[in-house]
């Protein structure tokens, strides 16, 4: 009789409600994504290949920058397909294509990362500011999205390179400058809808400053999109760069670029075609992992958006 008693006790024994965040929630479907998580796996196997350029070298037995001549190209001076010691080919220089793809990897995701950072922190504070304090500030600084976002990209980095000179450093400003409007522009709308809601009202009543209540209380609520937005911006920083070294105006020879890679080869697609298919894969497949991954984060925190 005890027995059953204890055990009614048991079965009747309320159970805590655990509360979920909508990160948690959008982490949950997130990890539900079969596309989203693949292309995760894409994008953490490409950077162990960044990490590890320096070990594909040894492997090897070619540094990314030594050229091999006698044996990297043929007698007709033309570069070698893919063969047991050279995997991937050699370039015009008869350099091992595998180890400069997996070097150049190193600079495409230095360049993503750290210029959609620079874009994503100057993009946040200027919108959070027009979009919080209004008034004649929205005004100066709408205007000044504006005129960002007008400017030629391309005709402002040629003149910006042709005096400075190419380097990775220019490569990452003239990026990061020139993006940070399209985020400011995001986070301005989102803070323009948020800033007379009742929390926002209830912490200056209580006494709280413009600069804490937006970023403390304001700022959590729009990093859901500037998430998603930040995953989908890598991938065209990556083309970007790209882009620029295809110009002539990225990284300066001989340092390992996809983008580099892909405008040396324009004049042997024809006799060599592991020069340009490979280089343009490894560019072709990260973007396209970034975008899904992205893609996917953009799904799982809005659940409810039109899937296409």
């Amino acid at each position: 009789m005890t027995a059953a008693i204890e055990m009614v006790d048991v079965v009747d024994e309320p159970k805590a409600i655990e509360g979920r965040s909508p990160f948690v929630l959008a982490l949950r479907r997130l990890r539900k994504d079969k596309v989203a998580m693949i292309s995760l796996a894409v994008i953490v196997l490409i950077v162990l290949m960044a990490i590890f350029a320096p070990v594909f070298a040894a492997i090897t037995g070619h540094p990314p920058n030594e050229q091999y001549r006698d044996i990297g190209l043929t007698p007709d001076g033309l570069p070698r397909g893919p063969n047991g010691t050279f995997w991937l080919g050699t370039d015009d220089l008869g350099r091992d294509i595998l180890v400069r793809i997996a070097y150049g990897a190193r600079v495409s995701l230095l360049v993503g990362v750290i210029a959609t950072a620079i874009t994503v922190a100057i993009g946040v504070v200027l919108g959070l500011a027009a979009g919080f304090l209004g008034g004649v500030v929205d005004t100066v600084l709408a205007r000044l999205i504006d005129v960002v976002l007008s400017v030629p990209f391309l005709l402002v980095a040629i003149a910006l390179v042709s005096v400075t000179g190419p380097s990775l450093t220019v490569t990452v400003l003239v990026i990061g400058f020139f993006s940070w409007a399209s985020v400011a522009r995001i986070v301005r709308g989102q803070v323009l809808s948020l800033r007379e809601r009742e929390f926002v009202e209830a912490a200056r009543s209580l006494g709280a400053g413009d600069r804490r209540i937006m970023f403390v209380d304001v700022l959590p609520n729009v990093l859901a999109p500037v998430i998603v937005y930040t995953t989908l911006l890598i991938p065209v920083v990556i083309v970007t760069q790209a882009t620029l070294s295809f110009l002539g105006l990225g990284l300066p020879p001989p340092t390992a670029d996809w983008g580099g890679m892909i405008s040396a080869s324009q004049n042997y697609y024809t006799t060599a075609w592991w020069f340009i298919l490979f280089p343009g894969l490894a560019l072709l497949i990260t973007t396209l992992a970034f975008n899904l991954f992205g893609d996917g984060v953009r799904d799982a925190f809005d659940p409810r958006a039109d899937r296409t």
